[in-house]
């Protein structure tokens, strides 16, 4: 077995590259997911170890010195920070010339050729699921048996290999939490809706929903959800409790959750019986049956992705969600008592200036407990980027769909409505939503109450400010 590192590159100062389906870049408060796309085949692997740069401030120089001990290190990419990506890659050949560097994430996933024409340090990458890939890898297989992989032969040519099959028994997979214990710390992962310390993971793979924008279903995950039997889930919760005493939530960062009721309700059940505080991401259809279910049995926050407040723009992208079902679905949340942290995108196909007043309206009406406002990315791999580049949406210089500083940029825009317009009306939003007397007196009231919750408002108070002040400098 090859002694092989995993690792998230370091990249820009507070860049999320694992951000699973949501956008890979800063955040306007520092939030930074789990590393769980890659911490499952580091499971596989008994002797791996796992870094997370990022989070964890660690800098070049220290990876290079660590990777000088491996001889397969695998690198988790993704379209904003690859260029970054390849020059850790070649720091890491420099520093140990028989080192091998696989790539794995969405951008290589779909554009493997292009990827290994860009990056010369890269001797191969994994394409869609590529836990079982790695393992191969890593068992020192012969490249031309391993599905799933595009590299470089003998000659220089490259060469793609059969698709791995999709992976269907899910409870095959050993627990990431056996990885987070061995290689990562917990309080290093902060977002800004979730209780801190929190640990997340995911109990399924793919989402039967067609969103346009979505990253993750359309270029490894799959359409079909696939997923962990409800006790398998419950097994690995009640290990992470006597791992990690010090977690006040568990996170379930499947990209919709509630894809399954039935499965969904009875995971709530197992949860019940563990007594743990959770959260998932959930469509804004789910039942009040449903609900009250999952909120006797743990559920703290629902994080929903709204999208738009405009029903046409919702077709545009194949949401699938009716703005009258989602303001029934949120009235019950707010009446059971589950908090909402819900996602509203701006500059999807259709919007206008009156598009994006309609969405800053029914989010105040709505009136979630807090919100998220990002920029449409078109991703390669997607529907959306596909449209883009087909309709002139999409140009050259904001193809990277990130600043020099990571910060997400408007990449794209139309004939009635700029780039400058659609990221000035981010800021916009986000004032217009929590410079309200009501919300205000509801966050003062929240920090009245938690002197732990004071501290942590106004740290992250800061934190948005000053991104907004490099927003304004970078634009």
């Amino acid at each position: 077995m090859m002694k092989t590192l995993f690792l998230h590159p370091p990249s820009f100062d507070g860049f999320d590259g694992g951000a699973g389906s949501r956008y890979q870049a800063r955040r306007e408060i520092r939030s930074f997911w789990y590393p769980t796309w890659l911490a499952q085949p580091a499971a596989l692997l008994p002797d791996s170890k796992l870094i997370d740069a990022p989070p964890a401030h660690i800098g070049l120089d220290a990876v290079t010195a660590q990777a000088r001990a491996y001889e397969l290190a695998v690198i988790h990419t993704s379209t904003p920070s690859f260029a970054s990506d390849v020059n850790v890659a070649a720091a890491l050949k420099e520093a140990n010339p028989s080192l091998k560097i696989g790539f794995v994430g969405a951008k290589v996933a779909v554009q493997p050729d292009e990827s290994l024409r860009h990056g010369a340090p890269i001797d191969f990458v994994a394409r869609n699921e590529f836990d079982f890939t790695v393992k191969e890898i890593a068992e020192g297989r012969d490249w031309a048996s391993v599905d799933g992989i595009s590299y470089r032969n003998d000659a220089g040519g490259i060469v793609h290999n059969q698709d791995r099959a999709i992976l269907e028994d899910m409870d095959s997979l050993p627990f990431v939490t056996e990885v987070y214990k061995r290689d990562l710390r917990i309080e290093d992962y902060f977002i800004g809706y979730l209780l801190h310390p929190y640990v997340s993971l995911y109990t399924g793979r793919g989402c039967k929903s067609r969103c346009t924008f979505c990253l993750w279903p359309q270029t490894v995950g799959g359409h079909r959800y696939r997923v962990r039997s409800p006790g398998h889930v419950a097994e690995e919760i009640a290990l992470a409790q006597r791992y990690f005493p010090q977690v006040r939530e568990f996170f379930f960062d499947d990209d919709t959750f509630t894809d399954n009721l039935p499965r969904a309700e009875a995971i709530a059940r197992e949860l019940g019986k563990l007594g743990v505080t959770w959260s998932c991401n959930a469509k804004a259809n789910v039942p009040r049956d449903t609900l009250k279910v999952l909120k006797d049995n743990g559920l703290r926050l629902l994080l929903v992705g709204y999208e738009s407040g405009n029903q046409q723009i919702l077709h545009n992208i194949k949401k699938g969600m009716r703005i009258e079902v989602a303001k029934r679905f949120t009235r019950d949340c707010h009446e059971l008592g589950i908090k909402i942290h819900g996602t509203f995108i701006l500059g999807l196909p259709g919007e206008t200036k009156e598009t994006i007043e309609e969405t800053i309206r029914f989010a105040t009406e709505i009136n979630p407990h807090t919100i998220q406002v990002s920029l449409a990315a078109p991703y390669p791999g997607t529907y959306l980027h596909r449209q883009a580049v087909e309709n002139g949406w999409l140009d050259a210089a904001h193809a990277e769909l990130v600043d020099e500083h990571g910060i997400q940029i408007a990449p794209l825009a139309y004939p009635h409505l700029s780039h400058t317009e659609i990221f000035d009306n981010v800021e916009t939003f986000y004032k217009r939503f929590y410079f309200r007397a009501p919300k205000i007196a509801a966050i003062v009231g929240e920090m009245v109450r938690s002197p732990q919750m004071m501290k942590r408002r106004l740290r992250e108070g800061l934190e948005f400010f000053q991104f907004l002040r490099e927003r304004h400098r970078t634009a």
